[in-house]
């Protein structure tokens, strides 16, 4: 039996804004939302810029109770998933619990509560920790705490694969349906902007270290020196297609139509090391693969999202797996360069971009437009521009080889 898998509802909070609606404007008009980080003060680190989740209340999502035993990260998630169940109008106390699933992706878990804890136990005169610290910090929290809430019982996961993981919770979702379930949450956010969680990221000798907004974050760009992380992300109601449409649905932005991941076979190394064949020749792969299982081709592709990392070996190596894939040309866009890279939530976030795309049928610019480097010579998108975007790729990659993509396609015959 053909389980389709199509997305149905979607919550977003990022620095582009608490809301998917929020988001597509902030996309569309370009804005960058990158700044100087403000959560602490970063004035020793050689990184101060970041993508920030502005005016986010988490009392407006959550009980005060909830909130004293989780951390941001996972405030952010559930927000999120808050948002995307009411957008696809979906109750869950109204289906069958051992049909629904939980799937996030996860990198660096509850980063704010584990260091104020530990700060406490080295350093208090009690030398203890809350007793949330066991789960809080935990990768799994998300998803541990989005199946209680929800009484989601049926298998569930957390997907690690630092920035590629946005793709994978998507990929896993499909899956699940195509095994029985009804109804998936996938996606994830991201809250890595901390002490000790930005020292961990600068150790990849992967970060930018300007000073200045507009040219912090250059991808593909001659000038590109490294990314600026970010927080936030997105969170999508995967459901089967079937099941939306017995239910009503009020709309269905798109099918996961394919989906594939490879992995380099070998560690990264900082500031480089990740040029030459391999990177190249895996991410094509799962970008032919991914379009073989959608049963589309690189010539029916409307838009590719990219990866974008940032790091002058790592766009080459992306730019020729994608000349590789798309000989012939496709439009490149993507948004990391206006509000930063936050880990697997960016990927989650493209994700947003992308169906929403297909939903007002306009390809959204490429944020900071780059002047290419030499083997950087991409189809980026210069300008908004109305087109039929039916066929959507997206690229992720994430940190020690991890390589996914995903391509989505908008329904056929479905009430749009």
């Amino acid at each position: 039996m053909n389980r389709r898998a199509v997305i149905t509802g979607i919550g977003v909070i990022a620095p582009s804004g608490n809301s998917a609606s929020e988001h597509w404007k902030t996309v569309v008009a370009g804005e960058n939302r990158i700044a100087p980080i403000t959560h602490f003060d970063a004035s020793a680190y050689s990184t101060t810029l970041a993508g920030e989740v502005r005016d986010f209340v988490p009392e407006e999502y959550l009980d005060r109770r909830l909130i004293v035993q989780t951390d941001r990260w996972t405030w952010m998630s559930l927000a999120a998933t808050a948002q995307a169940l009411s957008d696809a109008e979906l109750d869950p106390a109204g289906l069958d619990p051992f049909r629904m699933s939980v799937a996030l992706a996860s990198s660096s878990g509850g980063n704010e509560f584990g260091q104020r804890e530990l700060q406490r136990l080295w350093s208090g005169p009690k030398r203890t920790v809350g007793t949330y610290q066991s789960v809080a910090w935990f990768y799994a929290a998300s998803v541990g705490q989005t199946s209680i809430l929800h009484q989601m019982k049926g298998p569930s996961n957390v997907l690690v694969a630092e920035a590629a993981g946005g793709l994978d919770s998507l990929g896993y979702a499909a899956r699940m349906i195509g095994r029985g379930a009804d109804v998936v949450l996938a996606g994830g956010t991201e809250a890595p902007l901390g002490p000790y969680a930005l020292t961990c990221m600068q150790c990849s000798g992967w970060l930018s270290r300007q000073q200045d907004p507009a040219r912090g974050y250059l991808p593909f760009d001659a000038d590109a020196a490294g990314y600026v992380p970010g927080e936030g992300g997105a969170i999508f109601v995967v459901e089967e297609e079937q099941h939306a449409l017995r239910r009503g649905a009020p709309y269905v932005y798109a099918e996961v139509a394919g989906y594939a991941a490879t992995h380099d076979g070998r560690t990264s190394r900082p500031r480089g090391d990740v040029t030459g064949e391999q990177p190249s020749k895996y991410l094509a792969a799962a970008l032919n693969r991914a379009l073989d299982r959608a049963q589309t081709s690189p010539e029916q592709t409307d838009v590719l999202f990219a990866d974008a990392v940032g790091v002058p070996a790592a766009d080459r190596a992306e730019a020729e797996a994608i000349r590789t894939v798309f000989p012939d040309g496709v439009p490149v866009t993507g948004q990391k360069g206006l509000l930063g890279r936050a880990v697997h939530g960016s990927s989650a976030l493209d994700v947003a971009t992308a169906v929403l795309a297909m939903r007002e049928q306009t390809l959204p610019a490429f944020g900071a437009s780059p002047n290419p480097a030499p083997g950087c010579e991409l189809d980026f998108i210069a300008a908004p521009q109305r087109a039929a975007v039916d066929v959507a790729a997206v690229a992720a990659r994430g940190y020690d080889g991890f390589n996914s993509a995903l391509i989505l396609r908008r329904p056929e015959g479905v009430s749009q």
